[in-house]
């Protein structure tokens, strides 16, 4: 049973713990290459990175952000230490960011992965992942859908995630000295996410509708293409861009 206090901080936890309990741990995702198992080790590293960097500000030692050989111990876990483990770290986070939400401003900067985050980006962050590991679990039923078309989750992708999902994408384009790519994702009635990419660096924002878009989507797609994923259903999302252009795109999207 997940403790209140737990459930109101992160309440994707629940889908996403029903959704790993309806499958075996050897069952394949939507993830490529990775289990259910491996969602639940990803899932309880990251609940520990983010309790650990976000408990050391508090205690005014700073951390450097580990890589993703943190999830190293839980591999060799048993599926039963696994999980209990996993719930453990989510609460541990839950009490490290209510701590935080009392003791710190929302707007002190703490260092994540090379970059400074605000406080509130912690449980958050954490929230994010929920949503969309659990759609790598159930593909687009209601919930997933639900979940990824808030609002939220498309700023969050952006303003607070989107320069490092872009980077190691950016890396595996051959643009050349003088290339450029450049994408408009667009869902109606929302603003455009713009990408572009050259040898210099690459950019995210959010931006007005102008011009046609690259790509045409629902909310709930263009926050999986944002993050590397293949939509369930094609008839989603449709792309005005050639298919060389649209390659390089997805590319760029792909590095996470």
């Amino acid at each position: 049973m997940i403790p209140s206090r737990v459930d109101e901080m992160l309440p994707e936890l629940a889908p996403f713990v029903h959704a790993v309990q309806a499958r075996r741990p050897d069952d394949g995702t939507w993830c490529e290459a990775w289990t259910v198992r491996d969602v639940l080790i990803h899932q309880t590293g990251n609940a520990e990175e983010l309790a650990r960097v976000l408990e050391a500000y508090l205690a005014g030692t700073p951390v450097e952000t580990r890589g993703f050989d943190r999830e190293a111990p839980f591999r060799r876990m048993s599926d039963t230490e696994l999980w209990a483990t996993f719930l453990n770290r989510c609460e541990r986070l839950t009490e490290i960011a209510s701590a935080a939400a009392e003791d710190a401003p929302p707007e002190a900067e703490v260092i994540w992965t090379g970059r400074t985050v605000k406080v509130p980006f912690f449980a958050e962050h954490m929230r994010e992942e929920l949503i969309l590991h659990r759609w790598d679990l159930t593909g687009d039923d209601r919930t997933a859908v639900r979940a990824l078309n808030e609002p939220w989750m498309t700023e969050h992708s952006v303003v607070s995630v989107g320069r490092p999902l872009l980077a190691r994408g950016r890396a595996a384009l051959d643009l050349g000295p003088d290339g450029r790519l450049e994408g408009r994702l667009r869902t109606p009635g929302m603003d455009d996410v713009v990408v572009t990419a050259d040898a210099d660096g690459g950019s995210i924002r959010l931006a007005a509708p102008e011009g046609p878009a690259t790509i045409e989507s629902d909310a709930a797609v263009r926050v999986l293409l944002l993050w590397g994923r293949r939509p369930g259903d094609p008839a989603r999302w449709h792309s005005s861009a050639g298919p060389e252009t649209l390659r390089k795109l997805r590319t760029l999207l792909g590095g996470y």
